[in-house]
């Protein structure tokens, strides 16, 4: 029954039962024949078929009163069994579903009970934004999208969304009894897994969507419930959210999603890292992947090597138990001999003439149109004649400049389509016998036809100047502007010449061409694409043509005058061979059937036989299985006068089940079994094996019923009890005549093989090819390998040709082929052909959801082996979970009768994959556009999990190795090798002047410059326009901070040591009131004014830090004040809450009564609040102390006097931007022009321009200022330029950053802007992080910065193995900047707190006069961290007190010379420790992953990734059409696995702009967590890698 099922199963909801085709009239069922066909081969759509189909069957469908036709179909499933059980005898093909070629009832059978063996296995569904479900019909089943929110989000949904994505719940009537459907967990899938097993009752109808979603997540959270096990359709669904998640607006950039420290923080303030609220979607998809990876994977993991540095790779070791070749050496097999004819032509050509002149009426071929009609017969006397008058033409008519443009030998392209073999036939012979070699080749439709590059690369090989065509095929080639045929791309420049008689010139009486005996010259060129996509010209010698038509008129028996229809294509291969060569040898009658006609009726070549009487047919299983589909009750067919059928692709493994298929429905018409002749053949050895026929008594055909697993070890084993996994295959004959054949093993020195292995299969011929034209290495290896014994001894001393067939001998000395070089795929060292996994995929049912025909299977190398990837064309009424669900079953199928995991399966739509020139698809071309990323499928699933199984152990440390802090100092001191320990300047001997001993206090020194220098301006402000929006002299700074300090006691009442937030845009108003608080006595805290535009994600980080720094006052502008205070305002937080608020706009002209005098240093001046990159809000204490100390270093490492301007493009918040921006021009007394980084989006040159105009030689900035810089600027220069902007004044350009160096960004903006006069050596990084926000800064002085590199694979490892420039893994590492006066650093073991010697990895330990005091108040973590600021080595020097940074670094010695004439210790950042990620035991660093991850594909435009439960998640933001969105899960996997050897759990793909940046450019990768899980980045596709 099963068999019966499976074939029987109903393609469409109105499939008629057998009983019922029965009944159809003769033309309905041809016509539903012909519609099938057109969609099997995609050349119609699906509505368009369902239509046209409709239609037809209209009348003949009996509908039940009142009931959906759809609803019929159930029913009528049961009754078209019971009725095929009946009429099994006749029944109908025309519902089957599913290629023939590719089909044997037994295969079919297997895969359905190697499904069954599975338990449904429950994968996480991918989740698809709606706009990316190209061909979704909304009717399907499935739930109307939320986007990205809860429904009362309405308004804040991102512009520009699709429509369908917004309606929000209640737009939607079927959602309830969706849910309801859900929430019962009512399945679709034919073998699911439960119907109502799940608690949860159902909701009254009445419930709303709201109570539904509710329902369903406390279902969810209540019961361990598997979410695709619920519903396969509940896909989108999932997402109820029970808070109203705010997106960010679109177009709204970077710089200000800045320090967002989400929602959350408000209620605590610190991140948390335990679980996630169960009811968030995507975890419960990550649970569920987790869940499918517990399980063992199938391949046991061999033991692994482990070396000092590298990682090795898991080399598969051969299965002990795996079968191996047991039989002897088979012998070589020799064909019968060629027989002697007498009156044998000594050429080809000769034979020609024969018949041209003495049979001149005989036909020779006949065309025939669209509908079947003959169109022309050729006979011999036309075709001599024609083909005189051509070659005359082209050797005398055609000439460039007075010279003849082609001589005897030229090579000339032969362009003819495929409906018109006369044409062909004429060029073909003219050019031989003007003693021109042809090359015929495809006729090209557009200009980027698949693999058309490939074939101008072959003509341009060749030498090819001039193609041959026809005047109908000329005028559809694609012309250029000028009205010639335009260059195709690849092409060389060619002469089109047209065949037709007009064109062409009646030799005179004395011209005769010469007609020569078959010689070694070459007599044609056949093309041949190879696997990679490549295409080869194989050359084929006058005497190796004569002698294949030889032996195959022998071998076929072949007579005068017999009438032969071929199907193939005429122009290569077997229907070249058999319809042009050896048909004109033989006087035959070739009746030529074109493709467009097969399409149209794929009866018509039966027909022909029929009408002809043909003898011979020349077929391929194609052609049989739509014969198939379309054949009916014609009584008045017989097929009785074939003596053979030759089935050119015999060869094929799969062809049997056409072949068989075929015989059972014709024989009734007269076909004898005995006639079916496969044949084995291929482009370099030419026909290879034949079956005879039957009248040359040779013994009967023979099948094998082959083990796969044996097969995938090269081992024949015929299997008798394992009926899941066998290969029927029949044999293609006995070898050709003449020749001598042999079997070699496939890798290596080509020896023979045993009598029970599978090899290739060589021939040694006069009938072979003879060359690839112009490639003599591959030549050699493949037209002249030699053969050897297991001795070592050659086998004979003529050279082989391989065929690229794989096979073996079998009984009767009968050739069997199992497959082809070609769909070779060697993974894990075991072989699978291409073809049988296709067979498998498309045995899996139901087949509607993809198009039988349009299938490609390839392998692609990733780490070092082959992984098999299928790509299909998906019909577009397919469904989204139904395609899953046939995806899924696919894995198992092949996972199960191959034992091989699938690496990525791909749906792509309809008829988007590359078609070869006659049907098929090319599979080199989608091969090649996989790996660009120019697929676009719409649906994919990765399995990497399962096939990566060569992977490095995961490195695990030792126990009880733990080496001590002693004995690494030791260690190093025996290698001669220093503590890594380094300082800058000492401060005490560079006092240039007594200031530093004189002011203590920041505001002491303003008040001294204002008494001292009072119009000396300090602050330059500039506004977007590049104008001088305000300016602030020292006196006019010192007023206006009297001015705060009185309004602060005054107004504000505040006391001493009071807090204060000052919410200012970058501007001099910050720094008035700053230095207002400081004359106050009072502690300022600065902190970004939130967005106007974006209240909801920037209020509530205002809040939070004005709450955690307990500030008891706001000063800050008007306009803000308002908005603090404002309607929206109150919608994101509490604005009840605020501290009072002072606007400073305004203040009344007093003098506070005196100026604050702290008592110590070590009182607190200023908080400094800052996002961590670990999205953590941490605020420093920065004492007077602290702050003086940080003034002199930087005042000290970049000389700054009061003679000098420095530019600052940073924001003024925190760090040391906030220290240039607010602290050093006081202190030192240089001027700084201030730029805000807001003002580069309305004009983006405004600071180049600035630093140019006023002749700036220091300047800062931060990477997003350098970033838009490169990227905005970038194609400007010569713009630039014009406007006399001039770089060459800078010497210094620091990059104020708390991360490693990106060092491609400098490099590239050194690169742009060296054009206009910026120095190569100034752009440089400085260093600091929160214990110490100025460590490394480059200054005026010392050497430039120094680059090494670094073996990535050792640092994983946390070693540091320095490479040279270049080398495979090296990661390239900049040094941060010269360490500032006053300041050491030493690096330490992060678990033993040891020092460590020079060039090893350990944390940045920094102790300085500028070090922070501590933390103010990280929420219940003040103990967690209190080492953070003091801590001290556990050996060595225990004395000191360290900071630690959290920053992974090296400090190495260099060769270079300090100020000091010292040797210079470089520090180099790797990263920050809390941003690791613990993968296989091994330490990665965020940044590394994702360099890889944006070079993988144009349209990646920034990635982040981080880990949630071992899964690593990659984000990637497209910038492209949504269409490219699937392309990127395998680059991004692929890319993954290669460079890093880590597998990707989840891809994440979004647009642009959702990954979160603070002010430093930096990316918050927790953010991005939380919001993952959260399901707030509305993603366009996620992919579970399985």
């Amino acid at each position: 029954m099963a068999e019966r099922n499976s074939t029987g199963l109903l393609m469409m909801m109105l499939e008629p039962t057998p009983a019922a085709a029965m009944t159809l009239p003769a033309e309905v069922r041809e016509k539903l024949a012909e519609l099938e066909l057109e969609l099997s081969e995609g050349d119609i759509t699906q509505k368009g078929y369902e239509k046209k189909r409709g239609k037809l069957l209209a009348p003949y469908i009996p509908q039940t009163q009142g009931v959906d036709p759809s609803l019929q179909v159930d029913n009528r499933v049961q009754s078209s069994q019971a009725a095929q059980a009946v009429s099994k005898q006749h029944k109908t093909r025309a519902a089957n579903s599913r290629d023939e070629r590719f089909r044997s009832d037994l295969h079919t059978e297997a895969v359905q009970a190697a499904l069954a063996k599975y338990k449904e296995r429950k994968m996480p569904m991918p989740s698809k934004r709606r706009s990316v479900l190209v061909q979704s019909s909304v009717e399907a089943c499935t739930p109307p999208d939320t986007s990205s929110a809860s429904e009362d989000e309405g308004s804040l949904r991102r512009q520009g969304r699709t429509a369908a994505s917004s309606t929000p719940y209640q737009a939607h009537p079927s959602v309830e009894h969706w849910f309801n459907r859900v929430i019962q967990g009512s399945s679709t899938s034919s073998s699911a897994s439960s119907t109502s097993s799940h608690p949860g009752g159902r909701p009254h109808s009445t419930a709303t969507t709201a109570a539904a979603a509710t329902v369903l997540a406390d279902l969810m959270a209540h019961t361990q419930l598997d979410v695709t096990g619920l519903s396969e359709r509940s896909v989108h669904v999932e997402r109820p959210q029970m808070t109203s998640v705010r997106g960010v607006p679109r177009g709204y950039n970077h710089t200000s999603v800045l320090e967002t420290a989400d929602g959350r923080k408000v209620a605590g303030g610190v991140r948390r890292v335990d679980g996630v609220p169960v009811n968030s979607r995507v975890s419960s998809k990550i649970q569920q992947l987790l869940n499918t990876l517990k399980r063992p994977k199938r391949p046991p993991l061999r033991e692994f090597f482990l070396d000092d540095f590298e990682e090795l790779l898991d080399v598969q070791q051969p299965d002990p138990n795996q079968p191996k070749p047991e039989g002897t050496q088979m012998c070589p097999l020799d064909g019968e001999p060629l027989g002697v004819v007498t009156n044998w032509p000594p050429s080809l050509l000769a034979s020609l003439q024969r018949w041209g002149t003495t049979q001149p009426k005989s036909p020779c071929l006949t065309a025939l149109d669209n509908a079947g009609k003959p169109v022309y017969t050729l006979t011999y006397g036309k075709l001599w004649t024609r083909s005189l008058k051509l070659a005359y033409t082209l050797l005398n008519k055609l000439s460039s400049r007075n010279e003849p443009l082609l001589r005897p030998g030229d090579r000339v392209a032969l362009v003819f389509p495929n409906n018109d073999p006369v044409m062909f036939m004429v060029a073909f012979y003219g050019c031989l016998l003007a003693e021109l070699v042809p090359v015929p080749i495809e006729v090209p439709l557009t200009r980027k036809d698949a693999g058309s590059q490939q074939i101008g690369f072959l003509l341009g090989s060749c030498g090819v100047t001039l193609a041959l065509t026809t005047d109908a095929c000329q005028k559809g080639l694609p012309k250029a502007q000028t009205g010639e045929v335009a260059t195709f791309k690849g092409w060389p420049r060619l002469l089109w010449f047209v065949t037709d008689g007009k064109h062409v010139v009646k030799p005179p009486k004395d011209w005769h061409p010469s007609i020569r005996d078959a010689s070694n010259e070459i007599a044609y060129i056949e093309y041949k694409t190879s696997k990679e996509g490549s295409t080869m010209g194989i050359t084929v010698s006058h005497s190796a043509m004569l002698a294949h038509c030889h032996a195959l008129t022998q071998a076929c028996g072949y007579t005068e005058a017999e009438t032969i229809t071929n199907v193939l294509d005429f122009k290569r291969d077997a229907g070249l061979w058999h319809g042009v060569l050896t048909s004109v040898m033989n006087r035959m009658h070739v009746i030529s059937i074109p493709y467009s006609l097969m399409k149209v009726n794929p009866l018509s070549w039966i027909q022909k036989v029929h009408t002809y009487k043909a003898r011979v047919a020349v077929v391929k299983s194609r052609d049989m299985h739509w014969s198939l589909l379309a054949q009916r009750d014609q009584r008045d067919i017989s097929l009785s006068s074939l003596r053979m059928l030759i089935v050119a692709d015999g060869a094929n493994p799969w062809s049997i089940s056409s072949c068989d298929a075929f015989l059972n429905v014709f024989q009734s018409r007269g076909l004898r079994a005995e006639v079916i002749c496969p044949c084995a053949s291929s482009a370099e050895a030419m026909t290879v094996a034949i079956r005879r026929p039957p009248e040359m008594g040779v013994p009967p055909p023979g099948k094998a019923v082959l083990s796969m697993s044996g097969l995938s070890y090269g081992v024949i084993r015929v299997d008798t009890e394992e009926k899941l996994s066998v290969l029927t295959v029949q044999d293609v004959g006995q070898v050709m005549p003449g020749a001598l054949v042999c079997v070699v093993r496939v890798d290596g020195t080509p020896s023979l093989c045993q009598t029970d292995e599978v090899g290739e299969i060589c021939v040694s011929s006069g009938t072979t090819g003879t060359s690839y034209f112009g490639l003599p290495g591959m030549t050699k290896n493949v037209f002249e390998t030699i053969p050897v014994t297991a001795s070592g001894t050659p086998i004979s001393d003529r050279p082989f040709t391989r065929t690229s067939l794989l096979g073996f001998v079998g009984p009767d000395n009968l050739v069997f082929v199992v497959g082809k070089m070609d769909g070779l795929m060697v993974v894990s060292g075991r072989r699978h052909n291409a073809d049988d996994v296709v067979a498998t995929a498309l045995a899996v049912e139901p087949m509607k959801f993809v198009y039988r025909g349009r299938i490609a299977v390839f392998s692609v190398s990733v780490l070092h082996d082959e992984r098999i990837v299928v790509v299909a064309e998906q019909r577009p009424d397919a469904s989204e979970e139904d395609s899953f669900q046939w995806m899924s079953r696919v894995l198992q199928a092949i996972d199960s009768i191959h034992q091989v995991g699938v690496y990525c399966l791909a749906l792509v739509p309809a008829n988007t994959l590359p078609k070869a020139p006659l049907g098929g698809i090319h599979i080199s071309e989608t091969k090649q556009r996989f790996l660009e990323g120019a697929l676009h499928p719409c649906n994919v699933l990765m399995c990497p999990h399962t096939c990566v199984t060569n992977l490095p152990k995961p490195r695990q440390k030792q126990p009880g190795t733990e080496v001590g802090p002693a004995s690494m100092i030791v260690g190093n001191l025996v290698a001669g090798k220093r503590i890594a320990q380094a300082c800058g300047r000492d401060v005490t001997q560079l006092e240039d002047n007594d200031q530093a001993r004189k002011f203590l206090y920041m505001q002491d020194v303003l008040q001294w410059r204002a008494q001292a220098t009072p119009d000396h301006p300090l602050f330059l402000l500039l506004n977007a326009k590049g104008t001088v929006a305000s300016t602030a002299s020292c006196l006019q700074l010192h007023k206006r901070a009297e001015r705060v300090a009185v309004a602060l006691m005054e107004k504000g009442r505040l006391n001493t040591g009071d807090h204060v937030a000052l919410v200012y845009p970058p501007g001099i108003d910050l720094i008035a009131t700053f230095y207002g608080c400081l004359y106050a006595g009072c502690v300022p805290v600065t902190v970004r004014p939130p967005h106007s535009q974006n209240l909801a994600t920037t209020l509530p980080t205002v809040k939070m830090i004005v709450e955690v720094s307990k500030s008891v006052c706001i000063l800050t502008t008007q306009a803000i004040m308002k908005l603090l205070k404002s309607k929206e305002a109150a919608a994101a937080v509490d604005v009840k809450s605020w501290p009072t608020v002072l606007d400073t706009d305004d203040l009344p002209r007093k003098r506070p009564g005196q100026i604050y005098k702290p008592p110590t240093p070590e009182m607190l001046a200023y908080l400094d609040f800052s996002v961590s990159t670990t999205g953590i809000l941490a605020g420093v204490k920065m004492s007077h102390a602290a702050t003086s100390a940080l003034c002199r270093s930087i005042k000290l490492q970049c000389e700054l006097y009061p003679s000098r301007q420095i530019a600052i493009c940073l924001d003024p918040y925190c760090g040391l931007g906030f220290a240039l921006w607010c602290l050093c021009s006081v202190y030192s007394g240089h001027q700084s022009i201030l730029v805000p980084p807001l003002e580069l989006e309305s004009n983006v040159s405004l600071w180049l321009a600035a630093v140019s105009q006023y002749k700036v030689r220091v300047t800062f900035c931060s990477y997003s200022v350098m970033e838009m810089c490169t990227k905005g600027l970038g194609s400007q220069t010569e713009a630039l330029k014009m406007r006399n902007i001039n770089l060459s004044c800078v010497r210094t350009c620091m990059v104020v950053a708390e991360e490693r160096p990106r060092i491609a960004l400098t490099q590239s903006f050194s690169k742009i802007f060296k054009d206009l006069g910026l120095s190569a050596r100034a752009v440089s990084t400085t260093f600091g992080c929160r214990v110490n926000v100025a460590i490394c800064l480059q200054g005026t002085a010392g050497p430039d910065p120094t680059t090494v590199y670094l073996d990535m694979r050792a640092l994983r490892h946390d070693r540091v193995r320095l490479v040279e420039r270049g080398s495979p893994h090296s990661l390239p590492l900049m040094e941060s900047g010269k360490i500032l006066p006053g300041v050491k650093v030493i690096i330490a073991n992060t678990e033993t707190k040891g020092p460590l010697g020079d060039s090893h990895l350990g944390e940045i330990w920094v102790s300085s006069p500028h070090n922070a005091t501590g933390y103010y108040t990280v929420y219940g973590e003040e103990a967690l961290h209190a080492d953070h600021f003091s801590t001290r080595l556990s050996f060595g020097d225990t004395q000191t007190v360290w900071a630690r940074t959290g920053y992974l670094g090296f400090l190495r010695r260099t060769e270079l010379t300090d100020a000091c004439g010292e040797r210079h210790d470089a520090l180099y950042v790797v990263g920050s420790l809390d941003e690791t990620l613990e993968l296989r035991g091994m330490r990665y660093h965020p940044i590394d992953i994702e360099t890889s991850v944006i070079r993988s594909h144009k349209s990646i435009a920034e990635c982040a990734v981080f880990t949630w439960t071992n899964l690593l998640v990659v984000v990637v933001e497209l910038e492209g059409s949504e269409q490219e969105a699937l392309d990127l899960v395998a680059l991004v996997t692929n890319v993954v696995l290669e460079e890093h050897y880590l597998i990707v759990g989840v891809v994440v793909v979004v647009d642009p702009g959702v990954i979160p940046i603070n002010s430093r450019g930096e990316k918050q990768r927790m953010h991005l967590r939380d919001g993952f899980l959260a399901d707030q980045l509305d993603p366009i596709y996620v992919a579970y890698n399985m």
